[in-house]
């Protein structure tokens, strides 16, 4: 099946042109080797290169030049990767074109997870502020044998920056468009011999680019979030370390995000919140005993979440001669407790000196707790005279995940290497709410890999890996109180799903040439998803735009199969050019509940995602960064068969060094590109209620203006 646009090919060729055109200085110049790139979210840390799995790794020089405040400006650089603006900041995510779009029913399965500091945070993504974050790590496909059920799809990982050994400070302040205002510090160094410490704290302020026009408001889509976090590093004794990092994240934005006209006027009565406090802790026990390490990791967090918004997003006047008025709020308490125990043995310790091991045992225990709330009215004097609904669930949840695992690492010869693991995991459910609904499923998961590694030479490996990952079956809370022989297609059988399995098979290239000035990581891949839980929206009531019906079934059979590569070029001392391309193809094979979804693809995945970077400092003192960044149409749900349309925006930075001091002046999607990062398609419009698409829109342009001081 041909890819539906050739676009990112032009960019490739556009990017091959111009390095062309650059190649006589880049023979001419003699640049050091690129940094080497560093993968922590692994059992063990370990060179990019080295690692089997498709990988992108950003890391703090990048952050700086290509992102403001939330880590959603930087992962749509990342080959494959998508979100759903299902909030006013992405926590949805979507690698190869599997993941969530929502998660309204109070039953947390991720498919993809998101890790802050060895904190389990999947799902809930919208605290990744990015002040004081030293690395963010994206690992594509299946991390069945590493991160389980939560990771079918893949993992993101969030690592802050860690204690210095001498006293180190950073100031930053940032000011923009829609009065956006930041501020953030952070100091670190040692205290005492055995001591280490960092501290830091942000605050974030903007308007959120919509004009209330009946509240006469401009910041109904405001954002206003504050970070704290602290890290202390013990080294308690000549082989014993210790990490603990806290984590506290104050995330109280508007959410003001739909309008009839698709534009960025509203018009709503009764603006939404989307906010989210956290509070987490984490400790990390590295121990070097005498045939083996000890490693210990506790993660802890605590939070509280509202989510809310206007149903009808209009207002009295709006509306009228039609009384419609509709309103949701979800209040979420989630708490979780995360603790992994290894033993890994020293390099060598097998095979006579070729091979290696590790074995450990996971648990993380979830409990959430729901209170949604949702309803309203409508009259029209004629179909509704009125109608009125007020519903009202409050749920608990409790899931637990048990695990144990192991890995084996073999050197063959004198180029390759065989990795193998295998993870065995259970997890056990509660779930009871005041709808009549009480589920309590226990499912056993087997996953794991196995890895080949060939090193051509110093310098360029090749790998195919097999991977098999999972994920835990659950149930449809929603179909508590449905009338069955009222609703086609939908029977009792349906309340609980089975869980979903995802077979792997990758291959890839990477290495450095040109003296270290070219780094290169090409991927392709295949999985096959057997029992793919899909979430289908149905519409129960004509005139309700809160009864929707998110009805979660097995798909039999499902493929993916695409291409991920990155090429980093250093062509002289004072030019960089950074490029990531992804290509991807899915089909639902089966889906004997829903046939009419066979044939088409998943949603919230584009054929192709595609960056071009280019910085260029002309001297010690200037520089100045352009990325170019795209994305192809996709469909936005499973419900219906709308698309977005395709995409490109422009990010420019320019930037002056003073010593310690630093200016950048800024300007996301300078092109001012409207795009689309969430859709829907049904009725919103009295009193016929026609079927239309709406969208929500991506930020517009943004401009602005960044001071930094470090030392």
């Amino acid at each position: 099946m041909p890819f539906s646009s050739l676009k990112p090919w032009r960019c490739a060729a556009l990017a091959a042109s111009a390095g062309a055109s650059l190649w006589p200085a880049a023979i001419l110049a003699q640049p050091e080797d690129l940094e080497e790139i560093v993968v922590t979210a692994d059992f063990r840390e370990q060179a990019a290169a080295d690692v089997p799995i498709s990988v992108s790794v950003i890391g703090p020089e990048a952050l700086d030049a290509r992102t403001v405040q939330h880590v959603e400006e930087i992962l749509v650089q990342v080959p494959n990767l998508s979100y759903s603006g299902e909030g006013s900041r992405a926590r949805y995510f979507q690698l190869r074109g599997v993941g969530e779009l929502e998660g309204y029913d109070g039953a947390p399965n991720p498919s993809v997870g998101f890790i802050v500091d060895d904190i389990d945070f999947s799902g809930i993504g919208s605290i990744g502020t990015l002040f004081d974050v030293d690395q963010v790590e994206v690992l594509r496909g299946p991390q069945g044998t590493r991160y389980g059920s939560n990771a079918l799809a893949g993992l993101i990982y969030m690592r802050s920056a860690d204690p210095t050994d001498e006293l180190s400070a950073d100031f930053e302040a940032t000011v923009g468009n829609d009065d956006t205002r930041a501020i953030g510090a952070a100091v670190g160094g040692p205290l005492g011999r055995s001591l280490g410490y960092r501290v830091s704290a942000h605050r974030y302020e903007s308007n959120g680019f919509r004009d209330n026009v009946f509240l006469g408001r401009d910041d109904t889509y405001g954002r206003d979030e504050t970070t704290l976090r602290g890290k202390l590093r013990w080294d308690a004794g000549e082989r014993v370390g210790v990490d603990f990092t806290a984590l506290y994240v104050d995330v109280d934005n508007g959410y003001d995000a739909w309008t009839i006209d698709n534009d960025f006027t509203t018009e709503s009565d009764r603006p939404g919140r989307d906010a989210q406090r956290s509070a987490a802790v984490s400790a990390r026990v590295e121990a070097q005993l005498e045939r083996f390490d000890l490693v210990s990791i506790t993660g802890l967090a605590d939070t509280d979440s509202v989510f809310s918004f206007d149903g009808d997003w209009g207002n009295p006047a709006f509306w009228e001669p039609f009384v419609y008025d509709f309103a949701s709020v979800n209040d979420r308490e989630r708490d979780t407790l995360n603790q992994e125990i290894r033993l890994q043995s020293k390099d060598g310790a097998l095979a006579g000196g070729r091979g290696r091991w590790l074995a450990g045992v996971y648990a993380l225990d979830l409990e959430e707790s729901n209170d949604r709330a949702q309803g309203g009215v409508y009259d029209d004097d004629a179909f509704c005279d009125p109608c009125v609904t007020d519903t009202r669930v409050q749920s608990d949840y409790d899931a637990t995940h048990v695990a144990v695992f192991g890995q084996l690492d073999f050197t063959v010869g004198e180029r390759a290497e065989l990795t193998a693991g295998l993870r065995w995991e259970r997890r056990s459910a509660d779930y009871v709410d005041t709808a009549g609904n009480r589920f309590d499923p226990t499912d056993d998961m087997l996953g794991g890999e196995l890895a080949v590694t060939w090193r051509l030479d110093e310098r360029w490996a090749t790998y195919v890996r097999a991977a098999r990952g999972y994920k835990a079956g659950g149930f449809n809370t929603d179909l508590a109180g449905v009338d069955f022989d009222a609703v086609d297609g939908i029977s009792r059988e349906q309340i609980e799903f089975d869980p979903e399995f995802t077979t792997s098979l990758e291959g890839g290239v990477k290495g450095r040439w040109l003296d270290g000035r070219v780094t290169a990581d090409v991927s392709a891949f295949l999985m096959r998803r057997k029992d793919q839980q899909i979430k289908v929206p149905l519409q129960l009531v004509l005139g309700d735009p809160l009864s929707f019906l998110l009805l979660t079934d097995n798909a039999e059979r499902a493929f993916h199969r695409g291409l991920e590569a990155t090429l980093d070029w250093r062509p002289t001392e004072r030019l960089a050019v950074t490029t990531a391309l992804g290509l991807l193809d899915t089909e639902i094979e089966e889906f004997s509940v829903f046939p009419a979804l066979e044939g088409r693809g998943q949603a919230h995945a584009p054929d192709y995602t595609y960056a071009v970077g280019l910085e260029y400092r002309p001297g010690d003192r200037w520089w100045g960064r352009v990325d170019i960044v795209g994305a192809d149409a996709f469909l936005f749900d499973y419900g219906h068969d709308q698309r977005s349309e395709p995409y490109t925006t422009v990010n420019l930075r320019i930037g002056r060094d003073w010593g310690d001091w630093s200016l950048d002046l800024w300007a996301r999607n300078v092109l001012d590109e409207e795009y689309a990062v969430r859709g829907f398609f049904f009725g919103n419009e009295p009193p016929d209620f026609p079927d239309a698409l709406y969208v929500r829109l991506g930020d517009p342009r943004h401009v602005g203006a960044t001071l930094r001081y470090r030392f």
